[in-house]
């Protein structure tokens, strides 16, 4: 068990859910918290790309047979031919089709391979200037024709409010599964939003996980916030072939379209934080929110490892 100490909250630099209206912060930490150093796993023009746009697009990290491993391993997590826990499956709101799969590094021995593989976690590591551990895990499955949107959020507000995470260093990893372009619901990002906290009005219900699962509507900007945030830094989506790894700050505004297209999307989704960073008690929530949606006391950092991804494959 983690200490007192941890678990209470120190000064909530980002307060959110309140009674009163919306309101925006300035953020108060860095984006990137890396030191130049010459054997870095990013360029330096990565690296500022990142701090300027809150995301960064990595292509061709992975060979033919990895993504081949990783497409099959999806494959069969929703076909149910692997031992899940009922709890970790969300399916379409109007639908038994399966929407989400938690909990993937502890479910599938290729995917926590995956979240462990240094060309992933060892850049994410370098860029919070920490040792990391996987804070949520999940697989993303938009079906053709009948895949829901995702609607516009900063994660941040949801795992501060929820989760007790208290800073802003944490960066999730979006591995694509499927070719990912303009029609099937790609993932869509502000560029330059995650420079404000967009604290959200309104409490946080009893267990409103159950709902904003499948459609979320507590910790979500207004309208008129994210008019004036795209007027002002535009939007952008990401695309790109099966294999293509999204990397994005924790407070970088984001969401994506249903899917009408007969092709599906999916995707694998590490979120990764800080081990400094480690969350305390929930600054927004009466309780925390079940374990598979944020770790909240992780036993160790991430061990990242080298080497090819296989079917099959065990930790």
């Amino acid at each position: 068990m983690a200490d007192q100490a941890n678990r209470s909250h120190a000064v909530d630099a980002y307060p959110t859910r309140m009674p009163a209206m919306e309101h925006w912060l300035e953020r108060k930490d860095p984006v990137v918290w890396a030191h130049e150093e010459p054997k870095a796993p990013l360029t330096e023009e990565m690296v500022a790309d990142f701090d300027r746009d809150g995301f960064l697009i990595l292509r061709d990290l992975f060979s033919e047979d990895e993504v081949n491993a990783l497409q099959e391993e999806s494959r069969a997590l929703r076909a149910g031919e692997r031992a899940l826990d009922p709890e970790s499956l969300i399916t379409e709101p109007e639908s038994e089709a399966v929407r989400t799969v938690f909990q993937l590094e502890l479910q599938s021995p290729v995917f926590a391979r995956l979240a462990a593989d240094k060309r992933i976690a060892g850049a994410i590591s370098h860029l919070l200037d920490d040792q990391v551990y996987v804070h949520q895990s999940r697989l993303n499955y938009k079906p053709g024709f009948t895949g829901k949107e995702f609607y516009w959020h900063s994660d941040f507000e949801t795992w501060h409010a929820e989760d007790g995470m208290p800073r802003m260093r944490a960066i999730s990893a979006s591995v694509l599964l499927t070719d990912n372009d303009a029609l099937n619901g790609p993932l869509m990002l502000i560029p330059g939003s995650h420079k404000t906290f967009v604290a959200c009005a309104g409490e946080t219900p009893d267990q409103n996980y159950k709902s904003s699962l499948k459609k979320q509507e507590i910790g979500v900007p207004s309208h008129d916030t994210l008019a004036d945030m795209a007027d002002q830094h535009g939007i952008e989506y990401a695309s790109g072939k099966a294999g293509t790894v999204i990397l994005f700050d924790c407070n970088t505004l984001h969401g994506s379209n249903g899917n009408i297209t007969p092709f599906p999307r999916s995707n694998a989704f590490f979120v990764y934080n800080a081990w400094a960073n480690r969350p305390k008690a929930p600054f927004a929530a009466a309780h925390y929110r079940p374990e598979f949606l944020g770790v909240r006391e992780p036993h160790e950092p991430l061990s990242i490892v080298s080497g090819p991804i296989r079917s099959g494959q065990n930790q």
